[in-house]
């Protein structure tokens, strides 16, 4: 199968260097300078964990013609860019399929207008790693921590093409996939759970993932701003994708707040969060834009995501330091406490 990477940033240089190692032909399109450093240094990834780099030789590619042929181009893109390319990824009719990998909350449909429902697929591409110059730091798609991409469908059958697609990217090294049936939904509930609570509240931190684990009232926004949003989806009739998602959302809140707060503390978040949000804002305001559109046409009331979003917007001043001052709601400890007082009743009725 030939391939074609549409994106030289930090996600898509890492997918087309795995997918090179895995033995595939595979080509990286880049410009401008970004064209110029793989030639001369290749695709420079530095383990952050380890420290490890490494160069790869991908080869590559500086533009995309109506008459150039591929079997698959995967789009690795924030939203906001791939929507500037669509004329140009339209005016090909030699591919028979895109794949685009991206956040996304607005569903598949402006891509399906541009390309024809047959020849779109969606996608996420579970990888983490900022760029700094000319090399990639990156803390997945390595032998302890695999890239775990996730497919699906738009219209969510299980075809013979989707498993095709995951078989060839599962050859790359370090490359996990999945095939998900609710792909939108998938989609839907991950921007729900990032952008228009985690990332406006990591602003009003500074974009510090440490001083948003010891600032209180941002976690506590954050958290309530992520119920809202699933709830927004849940109205619309959204499967809950991933299915885990439903076992720590009735966590109640005196209880997920610490837990959020340590979270937070990880290392590893500086990559994942932190030194991502700083140089996305665009994706960050384009999703909040689609989010916007989800939530009036749920009817509900979401004033976390409300202040939130306002907030980002503005450009706000930042949260105070260690800002203590929202009372966590203590009441919903009441039904887990009469669950468990009952549990203890049935035990000593039966005893």
């Amino acid at each position: 199968m030939k391939i074609l990477i549409f994106g030289a940033g930090p996600l898509g240089s890492i997918l087309a260097a795995r997918l090179f190692q895995g033995g595939q032909d595979v080509y990286l399109l880049a410009r401008g300078q970004r064209l110029a450093d793989l030639r001369k240094h290749g695709v420079c990834l530095r383990n952050w964990s380890t420290g490890a780099e490494e160069s790869i030789q991908v080869p590559l590619v500086e533009q995309f013609s109506d008459s150039d042929v591929y079997d698959l181009v995967i789009v690795v893109m924030r939203k906001n860019s791939a929507l500037k390319i669509l004329p140009l990824l339209a005016a090909n009719q030699h591919t028979p399929l895109y794949l685009f990998l991206m956040n996304n909350a607005a569903g598949p449909g402006v891509f399906t207008e541009h390309l024809g429902a047959e020849r779109v697929m969606m996608g996420f591409p579970g990888m983490a790693g900022f760029q700094d110059g000319n090399v990639i730091t990156y803390i997945s798609a390595d032998q302890k921590n695999p890239a775990g991409i996730v497919i699906g469908e738009i219209d969510g059958t299980m075809s013979d093409r989707v498993k095709d697609v995951a078989n060839q990217l599962g050859l790359g090294r370090f490359i996990t996939v999945n095939i998900e049936e609710y792909m939108d939904a998938w989609s839907k509930y991950h921007v729900a759970l990032l952008f228009p609570a985690l990332a406006p509240a990591l602003y009003l931190c500074g974009n510090d993932h440490l001083r948003f684990s010891r600032t209180r009232d941002a976690v506590v926004l954050a958290w309530r701003g992520i119920k809202e949003g699933f709830a927004v989806l849940k109205e619309l009739g959204y499967p809950v994708r991933p299915a885990y998602f439903k076992r720590f959302i009735w966590l109640p809140e005196p209880v997920i707040i610490p837990l959020l707060s340590k979270l937070l503390t990880n290392p590893r978040m500086e990559v994942a969060m932190a030194r991502h949000a700083e140089v996305i804002r665009d994706e960050i305001t384009q999703l909040n834009h689609e989010f916007s559109a989800l939530i009036s046409e749920s009817g509900l009331f979401t004033p976390a995501i409300d202040f939130l979003t306002q907030q980002y917007s503005q450009k706000a001043p930042l949260l105070p330091d260690g800002a203590n001052t929202l009372r966590l709601r203590w009441s919903e400890l009441l039904i887990p406490f009469l669950l468990l007082v009952l549990i203890v009743l049935v035990l000593i009725y039966l005893v």
